[in-house]
């Protein structure tokens, strides 16, 4: 049975939808099945990995139209659930009794299927978040070094709070990854000793793997490609590489 991960965190710009791709393909590489599921209505790992946005998908198996099984893409990089636009509609079309439990249920048919299940969610806390959350056996966070990124923990431990105490008690944060990081300055370094010492007090930990800043990431996201495919030297690759495996113990 697969495991599923959550790639979450409200603030945008802090890698997580590049980490959801890391995460997927470099699994990937190391022989697993892995399935992507988009549920941001941005749609990014799906333009990225090169899936058909415009035709049916993730919104089509939430309102039961067809089986996840008939809706999945197979890509170069792998298999995925992608994102429309019809998804932003979501938190008004959702709305009976039971709908944190909708993606749960889309994917109950397929997860025996794969080894892994990553899941990228939108850069909000609403019914697609919370969905995400519910089918997730544990939550990966990605932040940046910068005061923001320290001051919406809180609001996001919040809400895997309430999904523990409402919807699955059994989730777990599988840890905070510090990404985009620079240690050139002295600002950056003593964030990241401040964000270490929050993932504790929320008792949670600051993975040992630090992804570095480069251009390359951009660069692969241009191309359309993975970054272990476009550049397998870079310091995000080696470093992204470094952090699956450390995901895996």
């Amino acid at each position: 049975m697969a495991r599923i991960t959550v790639v979450i965190n409200q603030k945008g710009g802090v890698g997580k939808t590049t980490t959801a791709h890391a995460l997927s393909t470099g699994l990937i590489k190391k022989g697993f099945k892995v399935l992507v599921v988009d549920t941001d209505p941005q749609g990014n790992i799906s333009h990225t990995m090169q899936a058909d946005t415009i035709g049916r998908g993730l919104y089509e198996a939430m309102k039961e139209e067809l089986p996840a099984m008939e809706l999945i893409q197979h890509t170069p990089q792998g298999d995925i659930l992608p994102s429309t636009l019809l998804l932003t509609a979501a938190d008004m079309e959702f709305v009976s009794t039971g709908r944190e439990y909708i993606l749960e249920t889309v994917l109950e048919s397929v997860k025996s299927n794969y080894d892994y299940i990553v899941i990228d969610s939108p850069p909000q806390l609403g019914i697609l978040t919370i969905n995400a959350l519910v089918v997730s056996d544990d939550v990966l966070i990605p932040m940046t070094a910068d005061i923001y990124s320290l001051q919406g923990l809180n609001q996001l431990y919040s809400t895997i709070n309430r999904v523990r105490k409402f919807c699955k008690k059994n989730i777990v944060i599988a840890g905070l990854l510090l990404t985009r990081y620079s240690d050139r300055t002295i600002l950056s370094r003593e964030l990241k000793e401040s964000i270490e010492t929050k993932s504790r007090e929320l008792d949670s930990k600051l993975y040992n793997t630090i992804i570095r800043e480069g251009v390359s990431v951009r660069e692969a996201q241009t191309a359309r490609q993975s970054i272990f495919d476009y550049a397998p030297k870079s310091n995000p690759a080696i470093d992204y590489a470094d952090f699956i495996t450390e995901y895996l113990k």
